[in-house]
């Protein structure tokens, strides 16, 4: 793998790794909140980000030494309306600056497996960014947030609300690999 893009992965690998840590936590918060709905919410979206780091790290699997990931990670968790604007802010910077600038360099660099699975991620943190604006402006009005099922695939980390497809949009994974939260 060339330079740009290894480097690009482990920084990849690295925001994931702290988006599930971070998730994890913010969902204890919420359900101490009483917001059961939006501690559903982290706790799916941790999974997906759990997926996409494990996806990222199989991608450097050729790495025989400690590497220094850089990874812009929102920190000073705090109550229920403060971590979802961290988390609308972490997937809003995945969204806008980082997975195009990462998938742009794959590109250039031909590799073709990296540009995969940052585009896989890429797509799904669109449905992230959206799932959490919703759970914010309910918190924001002091109600949890409504929501259906929360479905995860199992094999890319796609998110959506509602029942799974029978075909994952982004990975083409079959239906039984959704995983409902």
């Amino acid at each position: 793998m060339k330079q740009m893009t290894q480097q690009n992965m482990i920084n990849a690998f690295g925001g994931e790794s702290m988006a599930n840590m971070r998730y994890r936590h913010f969902a204890i918060q919420a359900q101490k909140e009483n917001y059961p709905n939006v501690a559903r919410l982290f706790e799916a979206v941790s999974h997906a980000e759990f997926i996409h780091a494990g996806d990222h790290y199989r991608e450097i699997k050729h790495l025989n030494e400690g590497v220094v990931a850089n990874s812009m990670g929102a920190f000073g968790p705090g109550d229920t309306a403060k971590n979802l604007g961290l988390a609308v802010d972490g997937e809003t910077f995945e969204i806008e600056e980082m997975y195009p600038a990462y998938m742009e360099i794959a590109k250039l660099q031909e590799e073709k497996s990296a540009y995969r699975s940052f585009e896989w991620s890429y797509k799904t943190e669109k449905k992230h960014k959206e799932l959490f604006e919703k759970a914010k402006k309910a918190v924001g009005n002091a109600t949890d947030v409504q929501l259906d099922d929360v479905q995860v695939c199992k094999v890319c980390g796609y998110t959506l609300e509602g029942e799974a497809p029978d075909t994952c949009p982004v990975c083409n994974a079959q239906k039984k690999e959704f995983e409902k939260y």
